[in-house]
């Protein structure tokens, strides 16, 4: 299934990706520092949902109190609260 989550506090207007069975797929992030939410979407790319919500949670991005990273874990960790 196809997630969408509005980002809050960042540069990047929005992410989206799938979750199959468990593991995140096709994480696209709309605007953004280009280079660095590829990066974060490639090195992403095939992890198990929890555990890639776990590992981005919480980076920060210069003195703001979330990231694009931050913003994916939470946009996953929404999306597996609305399947549960």
């Amino acid at each position: 299934m196809t997630y969408k989550y509005m980002n809050r506090g960042v540069c990047s207007r929005s992410v989206s990706f799938d979750i199959t069975d468990g593991i995140v797929t096709n994480i696209k992030f709309e605007g953004g520092c280009n280079g660095n939410t590829q990066g974060i979407a490639r090195l992403a790319e095939g992890m198990k949902a929890e555990e890639c919500a776990a590992k981005l949670k919480g980076v920060r991005c210069g003195f703001k109190d979330t990231s694009c990273p931050d913003q994916l874990a939470r946009a996953i960790t929404h999306a597996l609260s609305k399947d549960a």
